[in-house]
């Protein structure tokens, strides 16, 4: 069987659908990975689904995934604009990369117009919602 695709999720994330639902969506994290399990099984593949509120943990995902992944969607959360960890952990990591967001980071607080992810990503989705975790997974298994 191959490999999964690694779906690693960052803080906060857990409170989709009730956090902030104007800039988020009201689709709950179970619902997108509800939506990412049913289109990875339409093309044969697996998905490994997490979400954390910690840095470290997430940094071990990464790691983690450079032997047992075939390709990682991630949406750092506010990781993305702070982390320099998790970006050298993402460049030692050889598979392909999409970075997600649910909003679009660059129309929103100048602080968020930064990322650290998407230097070492493939690809950027933002701004389309949960849609964008289907996009990215659709894009890795093209």
């Amino acid at each position: 069987m191959a490999k999964p695709i690694f779906i690693l999720n960052g803080p906060n994330l857990n409170l989709l659908g009730t956090r902030e639902p104007e800039i988020y969506g009201s689709s709950t994290l179970a619902d997108i990975e509800a939506m990412c399990a049913a289109a990875a099984a339409s093309h044969g593949a697996a998905i490994d689904f997490r979400q954390t509120n910690h840095e470290g943990v997430l940094i071990d995902w990464v790691q983690e995934a450079r032997g047992a992944a075939s390709g990682m969607i991630i949406n750092a959360g506010g990781y993305t604009h702070t982390s320099v960890a998790l970006h050298d952990a993402l460049r030692a990591v050889d598979i392909p990369i999409i970075e997600v967001h649910l909003s679009d980071p660059k129309t929103r607080e100048p602080f968020r117009h930064h990322s650290y992810i998407e230097p070492v990503a493939r690809q950027s989705i933002c701004g389309k919602g949960a849609a964008g975790y289907v996009d990215a997974l659709t894009a890795l298994l093209a």
